[in-house]
C-alpha cells in the first residue's frame, strides 16, 4: 500500500473509532489532520484522552494519550480494541505529567554512575517526541549529545542529574556493599530534589530491583504514586532521563580523552588491558573497583 493508501486507511480507522465513541457517554471533538496523523480528543472531568492514528511507510499506528488509570481512558481503549484496526500496545501509553528517572554506567568498569530525573507534562513530552527522544540504547553517542542539548532547551530546569565519580562511587559502594542499594540512593536523591521544585504525583523509574525509592522524609509522598517498570524508557520522560544520563557519562570519557587518556567502555578484554596500563594503585580515580576486572589484576 502507498503512503496515500495508508493515509486513507488511517482516516477510515479514526472515523470508525470516533463514531463508536460518539454512541457512548462521550462527546469527541472533530477529527483534525496533522502532518503525520489524524486525531481527536475526548474531554471529561477537566481531563482529556487523545486518540491518534498515524500513517507512514510501515502502515497505520494507533496512539492513545491520557491517564491509563482512569475509567474513561480504559473505556475508550476498549472501544479502540473492538475495531478491526492496528492494535495499540503499552508503548503508546503516556501519562499527563510525571517524573521519569534512569541511569547510565552501572555496567561499565570505567567512568561514573550517572542517574538523571526529568519532569515532563503533556506539552513538553509532545515536544520531546517530535525531536526524536527515545530509549538512549537506540541512539549513537553523537545523537545523544545533540538531543541532550535540545532536551534541556525544552524542559528548562525540570531535571536533576547525579554523577558519582569513581572515587565517590567506590566510597559509597563500600558503605552500601550492594549496587541496587546504591542505585536506590541515587534515584531517590535526584527524584527528591525534583519533587521539591515541581508539583507532581507520579514518579516512573526504569526497574533495576524490587527495592522502593527512599525519598527524604522532609518531602510529603503520601499522595505520590511510584512505578518501577522494566523497559520504562517507553515513557518519554524516562527516555529523556536516559539520554541526559548517558550524555553526562559520555562527557566524562571525552574530558579524559582530551587529556590524553582514551578509556574503553563496558567490561571487555580491552578494559582489562587499560586497567593494567593505568596501574592498580591509581584505579580508584577511574574505575568501579568491585567489578571482577579488578580481581583479574591480582
Amino acid at each position: 500500500m502507498t503512503n496515500t493508501g495508508f493515509k486513507k486507511s488511517a482516516f477510515d480507522i479514526i472515523k470508525s473509532i470516533r463514531n463508536k465513541i460518539s454512541t457512548m457517554d462521550f462527546n469527541p471533538s472533530d477529527i483534525e489532520e496533522k502532518n503525520y496523523n489524524y486525531e481527536f480528543t475526548v474531554n471529561y472531568n477537566k481531563k482529556k484522552v487523545k486518540v491518534q492514528v498515524y500513517f507512514g511507510k510501515k502502515g497505520n499506528k494507533i496512539v492513545i494519550q491520557g491517564d491509563p488509570d482512569s475509567f474513561e481512558y480504559n473505556k475508550i481503549k476498549s472501544a479502540v480494541f473492538d475495531e478491526n484496526s492496528p492494535e495499540i500496545g503499552n508503548d503508546d501509553i503516556e501519562y499527563e505529567e510525571y517524573i521519569g528517572s534512569d541511569e547510565c554506567g552501572k555496567g561499565d568498569y570505567f567512568g561514573p554512575l550517572v542517574v538523571a530525573a526529568v519532569y515532563v507534562n503533556k506539552e513538553t513530552a509532545s515536544k520531546l517526541k517530535r525531536i526524536g527522544v527515545r530509549d538512549s540504547k537506540d541512539l549513537s553517542d553523537t545523537q545523544i549529545d545533540l538531543l541532550a542539548e535540545s532536551i534541556k532547551q525544552i524542559i528548562g530546569n525540570d531535571f536533576e542529574i547525579c554523577s558519582l565519580e569513581p572515587e565517590d562511587y567506590n566510597r559509597l559502594y563500600d558503605q552500601y556493599r550492594n549496587l541496587n542499594k546504591l542505585l536506590v540512593h541515587c534515584h531517590s536523591l535526584v527524584t527528591g530534589k525534583l519533587l521539591k521544585r515541581v508539583q507532581c504525583n507520579l514518579v516512573i523509574t526504569d526497574k533495576f530491583s524490587n527495592r522502593n525509592l527512599e525519598i527524604h522524609p522532609s518531602i510529603d509522598t503520601k499522595d505520590i504514586k511510584f512505578i518501577m517498570e522494566t523497559g520504562a524508557e517507553k515513557y518519554t520522560g524516562v527516555a529523556a532521563a536516559s539520554i541526559l544520563a548517558r550524555n553526562k557519562f559520555n562527557e566524562w570519557f571525552l574530558k579524559l580523552k582530551e587529556q590524553g587518556l582514551d578509556l574503553p567502555k563496558g567490561a571487555s578484554d580491552a578494559v582489562l588491558q587499560a586497567a593494567k596500563n593505568i596501574g592498580k594503585d591509581k584505579l580508584q580515580k577511574f574505575a568501579k573497583l568491585h567489578f571482577k576486572v579488578t580481581l583479574k589484576l591480582r
